[in-house]
């Protein structure tokens, strides 16, 4: 028999790594996370481990796979349609930009935007090893969305992007402003994100601001409920975080967040 194939899925260096038969078929799968081999054929046991031999690391078990918790077994029933843990950040605007009216104009007024979701999200993405989940561009009824949606140790925070356009950014208690354009209400917004997720996972809910690319940022003394995240360093104090969340916790919310049903009903 040929050699096993070892082939990955998911984001590199998180997701599984599969190994396969020549025909195909899938005999055995190692997760990084859990640090466990799951062999689905007893068989094919000492073949599967020796493929990935090369890419164990730590301490890790070998067995059948494991019984299916509640939270997996939702995620096992979810349609495609309705699952949101594949959207990109500002998945949203990748369609504005590439076949929304405005032309031109338009693309160049929502690109910054798209930037900077893109930027601080690929952060986000990296919470992962601590044992955050993220999901971006959560849908909302209406024209809504909630930019970054984090679940992790320290708790549940609703995450709107805010992009500095290389300039001062003033965060007040109710409005943004950029720079010497008109104030947003980017803070009332990520409140009332924030409070509508709450209702939705039936979970305390803590809104958040990341400013990106902004020369300065300026926060008032007076906002207190509302988290400021920077890039560079929202990774580094997130991750040191917890206290609030434990890892059974964690799945069930993102179980329940990653169903596009679950905000529908709002």
């Amino acid at each position: 028999m040929r050699a096993m194939k070892v082939v990955p899925s998911g984001r590199p260096g998180r997701g599984r790594l599969y190994v396969t038969l020549p025909d195909g078929r899938s005999v055995a799968w190692y997760d990084r996370e859990a640090g466990r081999v799951s062999v689905l054929a007893e068989e094919h046991t000492e073949a599967a481990v020796a493929a990935l031999r090369p890419y164990l690391t730590g301490s890790w078990t070998v067995g059948p796979p494991p019984v299916p918790g509640p939270a997996e077994l939702v995620r096992l029933c979810l349609h495609p349609d309705d699952d949101l843990a594949p959207n990109r950040p500002g998945e949203h605007l990748l369609g504005e930009i590439d076949h929304g009216p405005g032309g031109t104009r338009a693309r160049h007024r929502l690109r910054p935007d798209l930037l900077a979701q893109a930027r601080f999200g690929a952060e986000l993405d990296t919470l992962e090893d601590a044992g955050w989940r993220v999901l971006h561009a959560v849908p909302l009824p209406g024209a809504g969305r909630i930019d970054h949606l984090l679940i992790g140790p320290g708790g549940v925070l609703c995450v709107r992007t805010v992009a500095g356009r290389r300039q001062r950014v003033h965060v007040g208690d109710l409005l943004v402003t950029t720079g010497r354009t008109e104030p947003r209400p980017d803070v009332r917004w990520s409140r009332r994100a924030a409070e509508r997720a709450g209702h939705a996972l039936t979970a305390p809910v803590r809104p958040a601001l990341a400013v990106v690319d902004a020369t300065r940022v300026d926060v008032a003394p007076t906002l207190r409920d509302v988290r400021v995240l920077r890039p560079g360093d929202a990774g580094t104090a997130l991750a040191h975080e917890g206290g609030v969340l434990k890892p059974a916790e964690i799945a069930a919310l993102y179980g329940t967040a990653r169903d596009r049903r679950t905000w529908a009903r709002l």
